[in-house]
């Protein structure tokens, strides 16, 4: 019986292809909104974790200032800002030498600069740091070394530039990768001795757009000053960030004789912190954007409801004739209920393929990862058949409790 009623829906379907096809419409529309809202946030969250990963794992930075923002907080520069101390490569130390859980410090410097190479300019970010900074950073080489501890300690006119550097000033020549070659930053020149691996962009801009140097070279050639503008602490795999944070809070706190009264006159940040405060509202933003798109399947279930009452009151004389030749009311009801589910679960259906065409092309267009989640296509499938067991089951009860007299005499 279920497979006959089944098909009695199916040609009920085929037979107002036009009519049937609208009445899906806000099921297709509501199903394939809903799929791509979710595929979509969930991709701009990978992407937002892929890029505070590519910072650095486990990474603490300490910068100067009393505040994140525009009175001072971490960046370039040589001299104090608004009267707030720097670090020095001693409070490195003192945090490599005193706080447990540390993997890595790396003191870090920066400047803007011009470099000049193989007849071109460019203008890009000078780093200033020591071997400590690729562990902070996660940064590979691709080719090439890292800084010789000599070199560190001289202030050796070396550098390792990034990818962005490397193909500005020496990617149009053949031949040359620039490794080995000359490279003048501002108004000396230095041998590079590396290749950084690309990260690509990130929140803060091109993180490959950069030419790295010993932090020695950068105080003495291009700032001219002994300071520290950021400290980069890298904690060990499984490390409790909170204690850890503690802990050098009250070290930097000490070291820059702060009275208890007084405010602490540097920034801690944590990108695992940060990463997971971003993936928690772009979780939420995920499910409010989507739960304002199952509003379309709303509107589509009204939809077939509407629809469904209209078939009910066209095929009136078929169904007092069915139930005046024996069909009970339940197989009338289940007819129409089937028909119901039939009409969503194909809006849904063709609603699934839709968001996944659309989600693929987007993904790609805002430069997100695309994952296909079986999981959010299956519940939304299910959903749309759903709807049309709830908004269908009134149209069906109506033809069921018909009278058979009265239906075979309506016209």
């Amino acid at each position: 019986m279920l497979l006959s009623v089944l098909l009695l829906a199916l040609r009920s379907v085929r037979r107002n292809l036009l009519r049937s096809f609208l009445t899906i419409l806000g099921i297709v529309i509501g199903v394939s909104a809903v799929i791509t809202m979710v595929t979509l946030g969930n991709g701009a969250t990978q992407a937002i974790e892929a890029q505070i990963t590519s910072l650095g794992s486990n990474l603490l930075m300490l910068s100067p200032g009393q505040r994140m923002g525009g009175g001072g907080g971490g960046g370039g520069g040589s001299g104090p800002r608004g009267g707030v101390p720097q670090f020095s490569e001693a409070d490195a130390a003192a945090i490599e030498a005193q706080i447990g859980g540390v993997a890595a410090v790396a003191p870090q410097s920066r400047a803007s600069v011009t470099l000049v190479a193989n007849g071109r300019n460019w203008a890009s970010n000078a780093t200033g740091s020591s071997n400590s900074w690729f562990d902070t950073g996660n940064w590979l080489l691709a080719s090439g070394r890292r800084f010789e501890e000599e070199e560190q300690l001289a202030g050796a006119a070396v550098c390792i530039i990034g990818e962005t550097v490397r193909r500005e000033l020496f990617g149009g020549t053949p031949g040359q990768t620039g490794l080995g070659q000359a490279l003048r930053v501002r108004q000396f020149s230095c041998e590079v001795v590396g290749i950084l691996v690309a990260k690509g962009q990130s929140g803060m801009g091109d993180q490959d757009d950069l030419v790295l140097l010993p932090l020695h070279t950068l105080q003495r050639r291009v700032t001219g000053s002994r300071k520290v503008s950021n400290l980069l602490v890298a904690m060990e795999e499984g490390s409790d960030s909170g204690p850890l944070k503690a802990s050098l809070r009250q070290l930097m706190r000490e070291r820059r004789q702060l009275a208890d009264s007084e405010d602490d006159n540097f920034n801690i940040f944590d990108t695992q912190q940060l990463a997971d405060t971003l993936s928690s509202t772009m979780g939420v933003l995920t499910r409010l954007l989507g739960a304002v798109a199952a509003v379309s399947l709303l509107v589509g279930g009204i939809g077939i409801m509407n629809i469904m009452l209209v078939s009910v009151t066209e095929r009136t004389r078929e169904i007092g004739l069915r139930l005046a030749v024996g069909a009970l009311e339940r197989e009338v009801l289940l007819q129409f209920l089937i028909e119901a589910v039939v009409l969503s679960a194909l809006g849904g259906l063709i609603g699934v393929l839709i968001a996944t065409g659309a989600s693929y092309g987007l993904a790609r267009l805002m430069a997100v990862p695309y994952q296909f989640d079986p999981a959010i296509n299956l519940l939304a499938l299910l959903f749309s058949a759903g709807i049309g067991v709830l908004f269908g089951y009134f149209p069906a009860r109506r033809a069921a409790r018909m009278d058979p007299i009265e239906a075979l005499r309506h016209e």
